[in-house]
């Protein structure tokens, strides 16, 4: 149990709540959303005239809403506001952005009821998955579109998804005997005013990724070794004059990765002098995506612990005041800036590939396949790995260089942050594909270098692999070997089995 205060929820817990892990309000958030909507109701008593709590939304700010229509008026902003398309979010994501709008609302800034939070958590916890298009938010006044789709959900409209079929939403909270909820003056506004889209889905996207960065190395390793290389270059020598962490934490990976390889005692005084860069300049490429990495970790919990509501409240001096932290900017640099890194994985990795399939780079028979010719071995696999490479390279064009006006120029610039989040995790998932590429063509190298054994920390990983991958005697389907090797990263237990923690 993973309880919400609004202030300390990790990544790590965020993961966790995506893959079930139950949550709950604490205490003294309970206490801070109380004092909140104490504030709602006595300024609606007063009948000062504030933005969202008896005012029209965007242009219609000007427009004040009478006392009996307050309660419609946020029925209506669901309805209308819930005009998402395309794909819908899958559940871990879906949990993941539950988890943060009920963060942000225990922060108690958002004027909320304290039965209505507690109706969000209580979705989350009996497993109920939204219908939630991935499309339709410009990242300014927040990820409304699809926030407002959770929203209709728990007010039991819409559609929800069970087994992946949309069935109605109302039918999913009785199975889960959980009660629709009704919208006080400003509640709407508080379920959809936030950047808690953008954010699960590069939270989920950034947590895949530092998975990635960990098998780059250990891909590579395996490569390099495949191509006789030298682990010299990884000399933390070398790298303690130039004190980038990540690139010091790839080195100090690789050369432990590569200790005790009877494939380099083999060629120790070959007479080679240096290795390409795709092989020496390893932590020079990882390094700097790790760097990357932890900069985007930190905007990313900074902003999954902020208030991003409007108008804000303000217990304490007993104000609401608008503002503007529903806007995307800073998850959206920070995603486009993930994107470009992880996209480096893949472009060196890539690299690695065409000298283990070119013999006239790797002394190894060509495209890793014995009577090339009848069989075409690794041709097509490296093409596949070029193709998303390329695809890649697009998808790093940033969103957030974009802007364009909306609600007749009131929200006249945007971030396009969930453009941007989802763009990463498009690169991530192209990333680990390519890897699970060079991780099938480096182990096939290793094949045609028998009986040397590679270094004791990548026999387990070789192993673990040949049990779902046999060696290429020669050609056969090939989609399926990359699918495995693609499940065998996605799933990280490779990592566990070089005997050391990788940096």
């Amino acid at each position: 149990m993973i309880h919400l205060d609004g202030s300390t929820l990790s990544l790590a817990q965020l993961v966790a709540i995506a893959g079930g892990t139950e949550v709950a309000l604490a205490d003294s958030a309970r206490e801070a959303v109380e004092q909140a909507r104490v504030v709602v109701e006595r300024i609606l008593s007063s009948q000062d005239v504030v933005y969202g709590v008896n005012t029209g939304f965007g242009n219609f700010a000007s427009v004040v809403i009478p006392p009996d229509q307050l309660s419609q008026l946020q029925v209506n902003l669901i309805r209308s506001h819930a005009a998402g398309v395309g794909e819908a979010l899958d559940h871990p994501t879906c949990r993941a952005l539950m988890a943060l709008r009920a963060n942000v609302l225990a922060k108690g800034h958002s004027g909320i009821r304290t039965h209505n939070l507690e109706a969000l958590i209580a979705a989350l916890n009996a497993g109920l998955h939204p219908y939630i298009p991935e499309k339709g938010s410009v990242g300014a006044s927040g990820d409304l579109a699809p926030l407002a789709h959770l929203a209709l959900n728990l007010m039991g409209e819409g559609v929800a998804l069970e087994n992946g079929s949309p069935v109605p939403a109302l039918d999913a909270l009785k199975r889960r005997q959980l009660q629709p909820i009704s919208l006080a003056a400003k509640e709407g506004l508080a379920l959809i005013n936030g950047t808690q889209v953008m954010a699960a889905i590069g939270a989920l996207a950034l947590d895949q990724a530092w998975s990635l960065v960990r098998h780059a190395d250990l891909i590579g390793a395996i490569s390099l070794e495949a191509l006789r290389g030298s682990r010299r270059a990884f000399d933390a020598r070398i790298h303690q004059t130039r004190p980038h962490k990540g690139q010091l934490d790839a080195a100090e990976n690789l050369w432990n990765l590569l200790a005790s390889s009877e494939v380099m005692e083999s060629h120790r005084n070959c007479g080679r002098v240096q290795d390409s860069y795709s092989l020496r300049c390893m932590p020079q490429v990882h390094g700097p995506t790790r760097d990357t990495l932890a900069y985007v970790q930190q905007v990313l919990e900074i902003e999954m612990n902020s208030a991003t509501d409007n108008p804000m409240v303000f217990a304490e001096q007993g104000e609401l005041v608008s503002g503007g932290n529903f806007h995307g900017q800073s998850l959206a640099l920070a995603f486009d800036f993930a994107a470009i890194a992880v996209a480096e994985l893949a472009n060196i990795s890539e690299r690695r590939i065409e000298r283990l399939c070119n013999p006239a780079l790797s002394e190894l028979p060509a495209f890793l396949v014995a009577q090339g010719g009848l069989h075409s071995g690794f041709m097509i696999a490296h093409c596949t790995a070029a193709a998303l490479v390329s695809e890649n390279k697009g998808l790093c064009h940033p969103a957030s260089v974009d802007s364009i006006s909306t609600s007749a120029a009131k929200e006249d610039h945007v971030s396009m942050g969930t453009i941007a989040a989802r763009k990463f995790r498009d690169v991530v998932g192209n990333v680990r594909r390519v890897l699970a590429i060079e991780l099938l063509a480096a182990t096939q190298g290793l094949e045609f270098l028998k009986p040397l054994k590679p270094a004791k920390p990548l026999t387990g990983v070789v192993n673990a692999l040949r049990q779902k991958v046999k060696p290429w005697d020669g050609d056969r389907y090939m989609a399926p070997d990359i699918e495995a090797a693609d499940a065998l990263i996605a799933e990280g237990n490779l990592l566990e089995l070089v005997g050391f923690q990788l940096h």
